[in-house]
């Protein structure tokens, strides 16, 4: 019994494993549902930054970016924080405070992001009812871009409507979406998860 408990828990933990990633189909970008959008966040110009230093409330912070960028800490100043992760911000301003406090424990939080970093925008263009660049949200996909442009016209190749993503080496790549089988039949093969930048053009019938 103990042996087939431990084999049916090496199968799941295979299946756990195989489902972290979403592979590409039909050729489209692959996406991982695990995705750290918010965790990869860097900071920018206007967010609004709480620092947390743990026993040590006189040093705590609560204030925006400044627009060189910086955030003012007591005891060590200024402090740069524009580009930025919020724990890699939180490091550095641990390792200043070491010349001050034993062992500092820092926090850092985005209580409001304000930032044009996190304004990244989704386009939608082409054969649509209203074509629009709408803020990115963590989860969007393709299906809820075209809605939030009121659907497609009755001009429209929605079968051949393609997402556009520009890749880390900064190249344009080009992704196929059956648009019209998501919409008239349901099926979700090529909705994918967006991301910000992304750009969905749905083309003009030829007749």
């Amino acid at each position: 019994m103990r042996v087939f408990i431990a084999a049916s828990m090496l199968v799941l933990l295979s299946l756990l494993a195989a489902c972290s990633t979403s592979p590409a189909v039909n050729g489209g970008p692959q996406f991982n549902p695990a995705r750290e959008v918010v965790k990869a966040y860097h900071i920018g110009v206007d967010d609004q930054l709480q620092v947390s230093v743990w026993n040590n409330p006189q040093l705590n912070v609560n204030e925006p970016v400044l627009p060189d960028g910086t955030i003012s800490v007591p005891l060590i100043g200024s402090v740069r924080a524009a580009g930025s992760t919020p724990e890699a911000l939180a490091a550095t301003i641990k390792d200043r405070l070491k010349a001050y406090v034993r062992d500092p424990q820092v926090v850092v939080i985005v209580t409001d992001l304000r930032s044009h970093q996190y304004l990244s925008r989704v386009q939608v263009t082409g054969a649509v009812r209203t074509p629009v660049s709408l803020p990115y949200r963590q989860g969007m996909t393709v299906l809820d871009a075209v809605l939030a442009a009121g659907g497609t016209t009755e001009f429209a190749d929605a079968n051949d409507t393609m997402l556009y993503r520009r890749d880390k080496q900064g190249e344009v790549k080009p992704y196929p979406i059956h648009l019209g089988n998501i919409l008239q039949k349901g099926q979700l093969r090529t909705d994918y998860p967006l991301e910000p930048g992304d750009i969905i053009t749905v083309p003009v019938r030829t007749f």
